[in-house]
């Protein structure tokens, strides 16, 4: 398989003018809609109810993807995947588990270090601690 550059290299061999116009043309073209087509990541905004509510219109009125859904509204496309599949922040409830998390990385944000401050972390839910295991040190006399 030839690369792009080398097609082009082998058209200047054979003195194919016209051949060499059209590529230079899809490349104008090419380039004229990459400059065009908006950036694929807007600044998120905050996950509401009314946003939710709006997320479900669109997925269920239009053929539109989650991708698409996301970029109209200036949206994770994982929060639209959240609100299509588990119904996540349609209601307004502070208690609601995506809202303590919302809640714990904004405190997270403002502390400025990014992390949680241990007096503050959550116990871990994992099982007991690992036991240390002992081992013995072998010594010549052990052979």
């Amino acid at each position: 398989m030839t690369t792009l550059k080398e097609f082009e290299e082998a058209l200047r061999e054979q003195g194919m003018q016209m051949a060499l116009a059209v590529l230079e043309r899809l490349r104008q073209r090419d380039r004229a809609k990459r400059t065009i087509a908006p950036a694929r990541r807007v600044t998120g905004r905050k996950m509401t109810p009314e946003l939710a509510r709006r997320i479900l219109e669109l997925h269920g009125s239009t053929t539109m993807t989650q991708q698409e859904i996301a970029f109209e509204l200036g949206v994770n496309q994982g929060r639209v995947n959240e609100v299509i599949k588990r119904g996540k922040w349609l209601s307004g409830d502070p208690a609601a588990p995506e809202a303590k998390a919302r809640d714990r990385a904004l405190d997270r944000a403002r502390d400025g270090r990014g992390t949680v401050p241990r007096a503050r972390r959550e116990p871990s839910k994992l099982a007991e601690p690992r036991q240390k295991r002992q081992t013995r040190q072998l010594s010549l006399g052990d052979f």
